[in-house]
């Protein structure tokens, strides 16, 4: 255990960031699920809808450092990638 002030600051800090980077993590996954239940149900409306949704959450999330910055480019390319072939 820490002994110094500012390391047990520290060690509260990166707890709060940790809880708050496993939620939007949880978010951005159900977002991703969103939208492949739409591909999978064949309605490119809905996909775009929600594709839409996911994609700024992504953006957001590697904007605030939670994803890196490739990791998000190419989540968001293949989720365009499947909605597109959506017939």
């Amino acid at each position: 255990m820490a002994n110094i002030k500012s390391a047990k600051k520290r060690i509260l800090v990166e707890r709060r960031n940790a809880e708050r980077n496993k939620d939007v993590k949880s978010a951005i996954k159900t977002a991703v699920k969103k939208v492949y239940a739409a591909i999978d149900a064949k309605d490119k409306a809905a996909a775009e809808a929600s594709l839409k949704e996911a994609e700024a959450m992504i953006a957001s999330a590697a904007q605030k450092g939670i994803l890196h910055d490739k990791t998000a480019s190419r989540k968001i390319s293949r989720l365009t990638i499947a909605v597109n072939k959506v017939a």
